[in-house]
């Protein structure tokens, strides 16, 4: 069995062109041509973390996976990164082990971020400043991974942590953008028309009366059951509901909420997959509000790591 480690991992897919690849992966899922079982869990207090395992496979295709990713806020204190994890490659005719790839979730970190910029690509209007909830390594490569879908640059950002976000704004303006830091979601959503939400919050940040017509919303820090970054009314505000799994999206992620409350109904949610295959036309006017809910589905994770891996393979035949 092959293993990568982290800086093999990071040297490699720096040189894949990810986004049409994640993309066939929404429409593979979409058209019911994979298998996904539900996201396996374990979730802690003490510490607080989470470790989501996912996994499954393309019909018809070499591999399949499993991917174990965790978050546990409080790593700082030790010097560590909040995440980690590893993705395992099996052949999907034998079950033979192929590959570990012992990524320290810097893929499921990318793959989340390449599913932000599908998402800024397909539904917003012309950028006129980007809104950010958050200051975590998310925050960063949802902003970083828009570069080139948008030649906007100014960045209006919230956090909690003050300190945090005062080093948010210092890294982000090294490598080019603009950042005003306010003291309230409700200041940013004002003057923004994009909205990226990346925190780990269990409480509503955002409200329908705070959203400007046009404005479209990435929600993505709400994946496992509990968070909560949108508030009551918000879904059912928007005229366009976005979701990468709406199975995944009935059991956690800001959707959950909205149908717990009878604020929508699941026929009127559309999955990203239809939306990159053409089978629905996605936002359809400038004034439309829109919201797409990411909460991370396996078929993501076995693009990327199948990407890494034969294009790994390819280099090292060649040497």
């Amino acid at each position: 069995m092959h293993i990568l480690n982290k800086e093999i991992i990071q040297k490699t897919v720096q040189n894949i062109d990810l986004v049409p690849l994640i993309e066939k992966g929404f429409v593979a899922y979409s058209n019911g041509k994979t298998v996904v079982p539900p996201v396996g869990e374990l979730t802690f207090e003490n510490p607080p973390g989470d470790v989501h395992i996912k996994y499954g496979y393309i019909v018809n295709e070499s591999y399949y996976i499993i991917k174990i990713a965790s978050g546990f806020w409080e790593n700082e204190k030790y010097g560590l990164p909040n995440g980690n994890g590893m993705m395992i490659l099996f052949d999907q005719k034998t079950g033979k082990p192929e590959a570990l790839l012992f990524d320290e979730a810097i893929l499921t970190d990318i793959r989340t971020a390449i599913a932000g910029k599908i998402c800024a690509k397909q539904f917003t209007n012309d950028i006129n400043r980007i809104g950010v909830l958050g200051t975590g390594l998310q925050a960063r490569l949802q902003v970083e991974y828009l570069s080139d879908v948008t030649p906007c640059r100014n960045v209006i950002a919230w956090g909690r942590d003050h300190k945090k976000a005062q080093k948010y704004k210092a890294d982000m303006e090294k490598v080019g953008f603009k950042i005003q830091l306010v003291d309230t979601p409700s200041e940013l959503a004002k003057k923004c028309n994009l909205i990226i939400t990346a925190t780990a919050s269990s409480e509503a940040l955002l409200f329908k009366n705070d959203i400007q017509p046009g404005t479209h919303i990435t929600a993505m820090g709400s994946d496992v059951i509990g968070k909560r970054e949108l508030g009551p009314g918000l879904v059912s505000f928007a005229d366009l509901v976005i979701v990468d799994s709406v199975s995944q999206c009935q059991e956690r992620g800001e959707i959950s909420f909205a149908l717990a409350d009878e604020e929508i109904s699941i026929d009127q949610i559309i999955e990203l997959g239809e939306v990159c295959s053409g089978s629905h036309p996605g936002r359809v006017s400038k004034k439309q509000i829109t919201i797409t809910d990411l909460t991370g589905v396996a078929v993501q994770d076995i693009q990327i790591a199948t990407a890494v891996f034969e294009s790994y393979m390819e280099k090292k035949n060649e040497i």
